[in-house]
């Protein structure tokens, strides 16, 4: 008679191939195959792997990103500093505070100022005011700036100020995550 333990163990092989194909298949869409693990673990996880340090760059997120990371345990190996650039008078004028160049800049910039391989940086409008025509309510930027190769970003949010501003958060840890997968394997 066969165990518990030998039926589980005979359980993950059969399910190894179908894995591997659901993963193939989905690419970098999927985050994680562990039972439980959070976006902000996972996002941890590869950066402890790939030994990278990470910096975040806040508008409209407000420092969200930054709390969500260091709730993981083990984040200080990976996490010295955060910023959080709130008023339009610390980010660039010339294009407007939400703007792809924007949060290109801050990204490029954060990484620089705290000696980080990563940095994500987001901009955007999480309402309620705030919107116009050309630039609406839940329109945000995000980039991430890895090893100085820059990705950004535009994402139309809906919701409430607090739903846009979670979005943000969960999207930008996420394009970090397929940054990191990208570039390092």
């Amino acid at each position: 008679a066969e165990t518990a333990e030998t039926d589980e163990e005979r359980a993950k092989e059969l399910l190894r191939p179908v894995s591997r194909s659901i993963k193939k298949a989905l690419g970098d869409m999927y985050y994680t195959t562990r039972e439980n693990e959070t976006m902000e673990e996972a996002v941890v996880r590869l950066l402890v792997k790939n030994k990278l340090t990470v910096t975040t760059v806040e508008s409209c997120t407000g420092g969200m990103i930054a709390s969500k990371i260091v709730n993981v345990a083990g984040a200080s190996e990976v996490f010295n500093q955060g910023f959080v650039t709130y008023s339009n008078k610390a980010k660039l004028k010339k294009y407007g505070a939400v703007s792809e160049p924007t949060a290109r800049e801050m990204a490029a910039g954060g990484a620089e100022e705290a000696d980080a391989e990563a940095a994500v940086a987001v901009t955007g409008i999480a309402g309620p005011d705030g919107g116009t025509d050309e630039k609406p309510v839940g329109l945000v930027y995000i980039a991430c700036c890895l090893n100085g190769d820059v990705t950004v970003e535009e994402c139309h949010f809906h919701g409430s100020r607090t739903e846009i501003r979670e979005q943000s958060a969960m999207e930008a840890l996420d394009l970090l995550r397929r940054c990191i997968l990208k570039n390092c394997g």
